[in-house]
């Protein structure tokens, strides 16, 4: 691994003609969290690494992690395997690691904020009660200067992003998604694609207000869509 890791940082860092992207998705690794809401951070990762070809076969820095390129521009693709409310443990030392400016750090995360199948692309703020979110900013030493992901996990009939009932959020959390929740993630998923690839080519501001007011309509289009 270390021969490998020094070949990453020499191609990646040195040698490179733009610097890296650090593109991380969170979750909880394992069959038992396949498929569950909590997993859409990893979902992100896969099927972008599915559209660009690129494998997720190695392990660093308490990672599952690929490497692969658009263009010139050089690509790190991670999904941390510490559990989902240690992820920063994973990602501090892999930003420390390429030395990236954490404009380069993408995180893709679950949020019961926004209705099943809306994505937003976001720079700075907190955490939001995230856990994984949160240990990620604290192992980046509090900075919350890097660009996130949103990748919604409710079901859009709520309208409120709760989960229904008294259910309890975490038990939501780490249950599957119906039919058609599952077929608005599928959709999103290859939104998020098309919105990384903008992200690469034409930077965090304009991909960010383009993507946004898309999703800003799909939102309030999907609100009032029987469920």
């Amino acid at each position: 691994m270390l021969n490998i890791n020094g070949v990453l940082r020499r191609s990646f860092c040195s040698t490179a003609v733009s610097r890296p992207w650090l593109f991380m998705g969170l979750g909880n690794p394992g069959d038992k969290y396949k498929g569950t809401r909590h997993n859409v951070g990893f979902e992100m990762v896969d099927a972008f690494a599915e559209s660009q070809g690129i494998s997720m076969n190695m392990a660093h820095c308490k990672a599952i992690f690929g490497q692969g390129f658009i263009g010139d521009t050089p690509l790190l693709l991670a999904k941390p395997q510490t559990y989902m409310n240690l992820s920063g443990e994973s990602a501090g030392p892999l930003a420390a690691y390429y030395k990236l400016p954490l404009n380069r750090v993408i995180v893709f995360h679950d949020d019961m904020g926004l209705p099943s199948g809306v994505l937003r692309l976001q720079n700075n703020g907190g955490h939001g009660g995230h856990n994984g979110l949160k240990s990620v900013i604290h192992n980046l030493r509090g900075n919350r200067e890097f660009a996130r992901l949103r990748i919604v996990i409710l079901i859009v009939f709520l309208g409120i992003g709760r989960p229904p009932g008294q259910m309890d959020p975490k038990a939501f959390l780490l249950q599957k998604f119906n039919k058609l929740a599952r077929e608005r993630i599928d959709v999103a998923l290859q939104e998020g694609v098309e919105v990384l690839k903008l992200l690469v080519s034409k930077g965090l501001t304009e991909s960010a207000r383009r993507f946004n007011t898309e999703q800003k309509y799909k939102h309030i289009r999907l609100q009032t869509m029987p469920t």
